[in-house]
């Protein structure tokens, strides 16, 4: 496992050993003791899995009140992969990475809490897995839009394919004036 790239020492990615052979390979995708040797103690409690086809954009996604940080890997695809920092009070708030992720490294990313995620799909389609460190709960998810003029992710596809949650999130702006009235 290799630190491949970081975003404000918080966010990083990794380059995961791949056995490869005649018969196929193998990957070790998570090992408590690797991680805990870059600072990565968490604990995680869920695992989930989704899949897209090609020009799906899904994001930007994060939790609000309950802390949870995911680990997510790109188990077969290619994706271009976001990273937003939604801590209202850092002084890179706003600011984003964005990072082309596919199962060809295999490569996988590690986001703490207080960065919104998104993904659009490069490949026919995409899988990927997350681990979070809290259960999913729907009444603490949030979003920000993926198109927000503030942040202005050069997107990499023309016409991405949106769910209407992801249509209706507020904008960055907006976010920050709920954020700074409820403390998150």
């Amino acid at each position: 496992m290799q630190v491949v790239d970081n975003f404000l020492d918080k966010v990083f990615i990794y380059n995961l050993k791949k056995f490869e052979d005649d018969r196929g390979f193998f990957i070790e995708k998570y090992h408590k003791q690797r991680y805990s040797e870059f600072g990565i103690d968490s604990t995680f409690v869920q695992d989930s899995q989704s899949r897209s086809i090609k020009n799906v954009l899904r994001g930007l996604h994060f939790t609000i009140n309950n802390p949870q940080a995911q680990m997510m890997t790109v188990s077969r695809g290619k994706v271009f992969d976001v990273v937003v920092d939604v801590r209202p009070k850092s002084k890179t708030f706003g600011n984003y990475k964005s990072f082309i992720l596919s199962d060809e490294g295999p490569q996988q990313i590690f986001m703490p809490h207080g960065f919104a995620h998104g993904f659009c799909v490069l490949s026919e389609y995409a899988d990927l897995i997350y681990k979070a460190t809290k259960l999913y709960d729907p009444n603490d998810e949030f979003g920000i839009k993926w198109n927000d003029p503030d942040i202005n992710i050069n997107w990499p596809i023309d016409k991405p394919i949106i769910s209407d949650r992801d249509l209706e999130h507020p904008s960055l702006e907006e976010y920050k004036i709920f954020a700074e009235k409820n403390e998150t």
